[in-house]
């Protein structure tokens, strides 16, 4: 087994375990829902939004379904792709490496799921992620702000590996990757569980060029 697909396999049962627990966690998503109202005003109607890293499916499918348009959700996490199917049932998920993903879409969102890779597979997603839109499709992403390499972190009782950026590290990645930044917001956010730390997460939302 490679380095990657072991670091992915822990991951996924790292996940499997929380389960519903991240929602009780992260009980406000602000960020995320204004992210996607963001996305909901700048898509034609019955658009193909990718939800990359779906987890339990709120949310970001269930408020992107609501509105009318063909989600497709993936996650490494098995248990995750079962609570978001019954979360949002009118929502395609399954679960997979977001480097196996393929097809065409008007939209991706990918909520805290860069995170997770090793820090070159940051900018490889985003490369990624620029290949599977259309021309000038949109792409809501958001990250910790976080200057670590594959660090060990406790979250809700497992352990993760993560990797991040700072602010202007993340921007030019994302510049890079053949995306303009339309919005940027950064907010702090102090989840409602001891078994997670506060944090400060960035959200930019983007068209690909």
């Amino acid at each position: 087994m490679t380095k990657w697909a072991e670091r992915e396999r822990r991951h996924a049962e790292a996940f499997d375990v929380i389960g519903a627990r991240y929602d009780e966690a992260f009980p406000h998503k602000e960020g995320q829902v204004a992210a996607g109202a963001w996305l909901l005003d700048r898509l034609s109607p019955g658009a193909r939004v990718l939800d990359l890293g779906c987890g339990t499916g709120l949310p970001t499918a269930r408020q992107i379904a609501d509105a009318g348009h063909a989600v497709t959700g993936v996650d490494l996490s098995a248990e995750m792709v079962r609570i978001a199917a019954r979360n949002v049932p009118e929502a395609a998920f399954r679960q997979d490496d977001l480097r196996d993903v393929t097809g065409s879409y008007d939209a991706v969102v990918a909520f805290f799921v860069l995170l997770m890779l090793p820090l070159p597979g940051i900018p490889q997603s985003l490369e990624l992620i620029h290949r599977l839109l259309k021309p000038g499709g949109l792409f809501c992403l958001s990250m910790v702000e976080a200057d670590l390499e594959e660090f060990p972190i406790p979250f809700l009782g497992q352990e993760v590996l993560v990797s991040g950026l700072l602010r202007d590290e993340l921007r030019d990645a994302v510049e890079a990757a053949g995306f303009v930044i339309e919005e940027e917001n950064v907010l702090s956010y102090a989840p409602a569980t001891t078994q997670a730390v506060p944090e400060i997460q960035l959200f930019y939302n983007c068209r690909r060029v």
